[in-house]
This record gives structure tokens, sequence and C-alpha cells, in this order.
């Protein structure tokens, strides 16, 4: 439990592509264990979210619920620790950038990292060029939309869930996933046509990285490579974690959290 001298922050939970609030089950109660406030979220037509995913083209429109959640913090002496896993990252740089002064610090839980130089598809370009996964096995990807305005989707299947995010994690919490995964956008598109994130707002808030280890769709090579290019000075490690470490390693991943909260706010 946290001790009474020490402050209580609002942590918010951000989840990755496929997933949902629901993948935060465990880190949630252990987060709120230790006194601190705890909202997970559903990105638009995520988990229960019920926006249709015709209706989710831009960054902006699949990470509306956080922002509309950030709207609702009061700001001023009110600030919120961000955590977003995986594509979550983006949409925590986008909070970032309209709310800086209301984030105390954002944690980029093996998650992609946009910089300021580049277009905020740039991470996406330069995993696809290192990226080593060789067979996609029942992955998904659908065109969706019109004939003019196409977009499209990406569905991981069983066995990719199986062999690159959930190889470490209780079969359990694979089984879930299996139950609960849904398509999400495929957002690069729609991210080399937006502008630049900006120095004086994202680039001021302060980053923290966690690294999972064993993480096989992220790399720790290209996780290391995010953590120098965005130039992140506040980096963290989880062995044996794989892509899902709120699974595989949550005592260490909320420890990691408590230690952000404790040092970085």
């Amino acid at each position: 439990m946290a001790e009474n001298n020490e402050k209580k922050q609002h942590f918010i939970l951000v989840h990755g592509a496929c997933h949902g609030a629901w993948c935060w089950y465990k880190l949630k109660p252990l987060l709120e264990a230790a006194g601190h406030r705890v909202t997970v979220l559903d990105m638009a037509a995520s988990g229960i979210d019920q926006r249709p995913l015709e209706e989710v083209r831009t960054l902006s429109e699949y990470s509306k619920p956080l922002l509309e959640t950030m709207d609702g913090v009061i700001g001023g002496g009110e600030k919120v620790i961000l955590v977003g896993h995986s594509l979550g990252g983006l949409s925590l740089a986008l909070a970032m950038e309209t709310h800086p002064d209301k984030v105390a610090a954002a944690v980029f839980l093996t998650a992609y990292v946009p910089d300021t130089v580049n277009s905020p598809s740039f991470v996406f370009d330069m995993h696809s060029e290192v990226n080593h996964i060789e067979d996609f096995l029942d992955m998904e990807f659908c065109s969706n939309g019109s004939t003019t305005q196409p977009f499209t989707s990406m569905l991981y299947g069983p066995k990719f869930l199986s062999s690159y995010l959930y190889h470490l994690s209780p079969i359990q919490d694979l089984e879930l996933a299996k139950t609960l995964a849904r398509p999400s956008p495929v957002l690069h598109e729609s991210l080399s046509k937006a502008k630049n994130f900006s120095e004086e707002k994202f680039g001021k808030v302060t980053k923290v990285y966690v690294i999972c280890k064993e993480d096989k769709i992220l790399e720790k090579q290209f996780q290391e490579w995010m953590i120098q290019n965005s130039g992140i000075q506040n980096v963290m490690e989880i062995e044996g974690a794989d892509h899902m470490p709120m699974f595989s390693k949550p005592q260490q991943l909320c420890q990691c959290l408590l230690h952000t909260a404790k040092k970085y706010v």
C-alpha cells in the first residue's frame, strides 16, 4: 500500500491495436491497491466502444476517447500519468500535443514513439524496414470503405497472437485475447499526411520508456532505436516480458509505474 505521505496519482491506460480496456484487468487493481486512481479506456471502435470501424480513419478519430478524457482533466494542479502500449504510444503523443500542461509524465510501454523532426508515420516506416516477422500466419488485412475513401484494417489471428504477442503470457490471457480482439484501423496513410508533433508541446512533456526484452513485435533493438531517436532519457526494462507485459509480467510493470509516479511527478 502507498504511504500516507505519498502523493496519489491518476493513471490513464491506453491499449494497443486490436485490444481494449480489458487488457489492463491485472494492472488496474495493482495500481489501485497502491492508492492511485486508474482510468482505462477503449479507443474508438475498440473493446466495447460502439463506433463503427468505418468512422475511424485518423489518429484523432481513433484517439477521441482519450482526448475527451483529457478535456475533462481540470488542469492547473491536476496532472495525469499517461501509459500507452504499442500503437497506444501514438495516441499518447496526440494527447501530449493537445494537452501538454495536463500530463505529468507519459510512459511508452514497448510502444511506438514519434519524434518532432519527422512525420508521425516515420516510426512505422522504420519498423517495416527492420521487422523480422517472416510469417504473418493468420493475421488479416482487409480493405474497407468506398472506392473514393478506402482504408485498411488489421486483425491479429489466434496463431499470430500465440506466436508473436502472447508467447510468454498465461494461456488464459491468450484465450481472452482470442475472444475479445477486434479489427483495428491501419493509420499509416493518414499519419503520413499529418503534421509533425511539436517540440514546444509534445517535446516538453516528461517521457519514460519501458523496454520489454522478449518482445517479438517491437524487438528490443528497435525499442532502443526509438528511445534514441526521440531523445527519451528515462528508461526501464522488464526481463522476460513479451509484447503483452500487462499479462506476462504485471507485478514488474506495476513497479515500473509506481517508480514513475514517485520519481518523475
